[in-house]
């Protein structure tokens, strides 16, 4: 089972998750990584294993992790940026219409952190630059 975590949790402490390096990661390069479809320009969103009837898109600090990914039923997909910005003006929106949570540094097997989309966006909104 993927842990939930509170905002305040996900800033201090989840060592097995590094979910404060997440966050100290996207502040330094403002960037997001998800997993796009190379032909339909699709992106990867998976059943939650958490919650019933919920989403979960998953997403990494930096285009290595989410690479790692890019086999088997995802070897059509490529890693791609999502700046800090452009998640916070048109991202929150149709993903929260959708129902999707986010899976931090989203692992096979369920190791990695489910949390609200609008705790994540409002943790983004702490770090983004101007």
């Amino acid at each position: 089972m993927a842990p939930q975590i509170s905002p305040l949790e996900l800033n201090m402490t989840d060592t097995n998750i590094d979910s404060a390096d997440f966050m100290s990661q996207i502040k330094h390069t403002q960037e997001l990584w998800a997993l796009q479809d190379k032909t339909s320009d699709g992106w990867v969103i998976l059943d939650s294993i958490n919650f019933e009837n919920t989403d979960v898109m998953p997403l990494w600090s930096n285009p290595q992790l989410a690479k790692e990914h890019c086999i088997d039923e995802w070897q059509d997909y490529v890693p791609k940026a999502i700046t800090v910005s452009d998640w916070l003006e048109f991202w929150v929106e149709d993903l929260a219409q959708d129902n999707v949570v986010i899976g931090i540094e989203w692992q096979d097997g369920g190791e990695y952190l489910e949390v609200e989309l609008a705790d994540f966006s409002q943790m983004l909104a702490e770090v983004e630059r101007f």
